[in-house]
């Protein structure tokens, strides 16, 4: 198996990676499942901060945690097995209480398969209060914007009819090293209980936004509403929303 190679432009903004789409990174369909598109992209994200000194146990010692909040892509195409991609990444201009983040996933030939941005929360390990995104002085701030404003992420209006198309207990291997949920499993949540033609379709855009982490026991029940070209969904534990999302194809 080949290692994933990693660096930072000259500028040191742009952190890649670039590694190949394995058959177990693929659902049925072959192509790139949504649940590694958002394991790579936020595996990739940590590993820029990283790499610039700020490692998980940094940041801890330094009393911040990072916890994504919304996430938006825009798939052109989604990568097929066996092709080599590029996973970039960079921070762009923060809100006053989020982290921005960009992301390009491109094929061996530099075109463009997906676009997205992510929004974080900066917040203290301890209390989990969120802190101020000016008070994040472990690095210089970014001012930059290159991806286009139809992928900020928003809020995700939830109608009123929407039907149950599944649940899912909560379970060791959905855990991290945190101890919760890993965020890319809620996109498996998704398309593990999405009926078909659905969860086979071609999907154009995934927004995704995390309300409340579903916690190791808790079941977490699915909803869904249908329409011309988009799927909204919400997951629900006992204790509120975990998570909205839009499918659109």
């Amino acid at each position: 198996m080949e290692e994933m190679k990693m660096w930072h432009e000259d500028d040191g903004i742009t952190f890649h990676a670039q590694t190949k789409v394995y058959f177990s990174y693929c659902d049925k369909t072959g192509f790139l499942s949504l649940y590694e598109l958002l394991r790579l992209t936020s595996d990739i994200a940590v590993e820029d901060y990283r790499a610039r000194g700020m490692s998980r146990e940094f940041l801890l010692q330094n009393n911040f945690a990072i916890l994504v909040s919304r996430v938006s892509f825009k798939l052109l195409r989604l990568p097929k097995e066996n092709e080599s991609i590029t996973v970039s990444t960079w921070e762009e201009v923060s809100e006053a209480l989020q982290l921005i983040r960009g992301y390009e996933i491109t094929d061996n030939e530099g075109n463009a398969l997906v676009e997205g941005l992510s929004s974080w929360l900066l917040v203290d390990p301890k209390t989990r209060r969120i802190i101020p995104s000016k008070k994040f002085a472990l690095r210089p701030p970014s001012s930059i914007k290159r991806q286009d404003a139809s992928l900020k992420p928003s809020k995700i209006i939830l109608p009123d009819d929407m039907e149950k198309i599944g649940e899912h207990t909560i379970a060791y291997s959905d855990l991290d090293a945190n101890g919760h949920t890993n965020n890319s499993r809620y996109a498996a949540f998704i398309m593990d209980n999405l009926p078909e033609p659905y969860a086979s379709r071609k999907f154009t855009d995934f927004k995704i936004n995390y309300s409340k982490e579903a916690l190791s026991g808790e079941k977490i029940e699915l909803f869904a509403h249908y329409e011309d070209n988009k799927i909204i969904l919400v997951g629900k534990t006992q204790n509120g929303n975990s998570f909205e999302s839009e499918l659109y194809f």
